[in-house]
């Protein structure tokens, strides 16, 4: 009989059965980051809601409609973080990370976000990421080697079929002269009550808008490149130049504009087209000013978080398993008290010596006690009985051949760490 209760709409269980593979994604994405220097960092999940609205933008989708939302008791108007960019950005201010060691002060976390969407295949109410900050400097290298280091990542998994688009969004010098030339341009379109507003408050986002309806209208559009300034054509042509030097392919993308209000400059995403509608499984940019947006320094910063469960949904597209650990290297059959007591004793051993071992319980007997064996995937069993302990041995069972040889239990956990190496 079931639970009368059920996982919150948009939201799924992570089961044994799959948490081999969403661990070797976490930590296949993040490896790279820890080479090159990155420190973790872990956030609260949630946030004062100005941190976000303020950051992230009131213009976007994830603010006005998405966001997960609490008073406290005491007043407090929260947040669950909607991305982990503006919460990364606010520790660095708030433990003065920035001032205290060589910038940029470089980032990586792994967590759950939560948006309030309309659930669907790939696209969750909560949803994992992993995530790099570069915070406090001004490269195009530094750009691209966030860039590098994702590509690296997807790349370890075996994944071949995804591309990274890439753009550059200007900059405060150059951005308004097209921020107003692409609202002139919207406001002669027939657009929905809520896109005029968006369009008012930043045009740009508009351009993100996945509508066809609102998608055939921009045709003709007025382009950011276009419009860019010297310095943010020369800033783009160098990452777009170390990318290159470094074999990583891209396509440049005009349109893409990502859905956050702090982007400037390089933009980018790396898009998998077995997913559908669904098609970024990650993303980023740089976002010089978000931390005046939020009450500090000028700090220029870049970065990038991916997804963990469309990263997973690629994988399956691409039909690529990963290897996936046994619960246990060995698993312990006792038959009889005495030998329960041995065991326990025994498989404490082995765990304490850094080998994984379990050992049946519920008082099982010889046939479900090797049925449970051969279920928990361990490479080796461990019978014993009175007459066994007589001798001061336990057998070792081969659980892929069935070779079965006797091993004295002074000798078992050398014995042991000698064949699992």
């Amino acid at each position: 009989m079931s639970s009368s209760f059920q996982a919150p709409k948009g939201t799924y269980d992570i089961l044994p059965a799959e948490a081999a593979t969403v661990l070797a994604v976490r930590e296949a994405l993040a490896a790279p980051l820890r080479r090159a220097g990155y420190g973790y960092i872990e956030t609260p999940v949630f946030e004062d809601i100005n941190l976000f609205s303020r950051g992230v933008g009131e213009s976007t989708d994830i603010v006005s409609k998405e966001m997960f939302t609490l008073t406290t008791l005491g007043g407090d108007n929260l947040a669950l973080r909607p991305e982990g960019t503006a919460s990364v950005l606010r520790a660095t201010l708030e433990a003065n990370l920035h001032r205290v060691g060589n910038l940029p002060v470089k980032l990586w976390y792994s967590g759950s976000q939560y948006r309030y969407e309309k659930p669907q295949k790939g696209r969750y109410r909560q949803f994992w990421q992993v995530g790099a900050e570069a915070i406090g400097a001004e490269d195009p290298a530094l750009d691209a080697e966030l860039i590098i280091l994702a590509f690296d990542a997807y790349r370890s998994l075996g994944l071949r079929d995804f591309r990274i688009l890439l753009n550059s969004l200007g900059d405060k010098q150059c951005r308004p002269v097209y921020r107003a030339a692409l609202q002139e341009f919207l406001r002669g379109l027939d657009l929905d009550a809520d896109t005029v507003r968006r369009a008012e408050i930043n045009p740009l986002r508009v351009l993100d808008d996945k509508r066809p309806e609102v998608q055939k209208q921009l045709v003709g559009a007025p382009m950011l490149v276009d419009y860019l300034c010297e310095d943010c054509k020369a800033y783009h042509e160098q990452v777009r130049a170390v990318l290159t030097d470094a074999g990583v392919a891209f396509e440049d993308d005009t349109k893409l504009v990502r859905g956050l209000d702090y982007y400037t400059r390089t933009t980018f995403e790396f898009v998998h087209d077995g997913l559908g509608s669904q098609s970024a499984v990650g993303g980023g940019g740089r976002y010089d000013g978000l931390s005046e947006m939020i009450g500090g320094p000028a700090l220029p910063s870049v970065g990038w978080a991916l997804g963990v469960d469309r990263t997973v949904l690629a994988l399956e597209v691409e039909g690529i398993e990963l290897p996936g650990a046994a619960a246990s290297d060995v698993f312990a059959v006792p038959l009889g008290e005495q030998a329960r007591t041995v065991l326990f004793r025994t498989v404490t051993e082995l765990r304490r010596a850094g080998v994984s071992a379990d050992i049946v319980f519920g008082g099982k007997g010889l046939k479900a006690a090797m049925k449970a064996a051969d279920r928990s995937g361990a490479r080796y069993a461990l019978v014993a009985g009175d007459r066994d302990l007589a001798d001061d041995l336990v057998q070792l069972k081969d659980l892929t051949t069935g070779d079965q040889t006797p091993v004295a239990l002074d000798a078992l956990v050398t014995t042991l760490k000698e064949k699992l190496s």
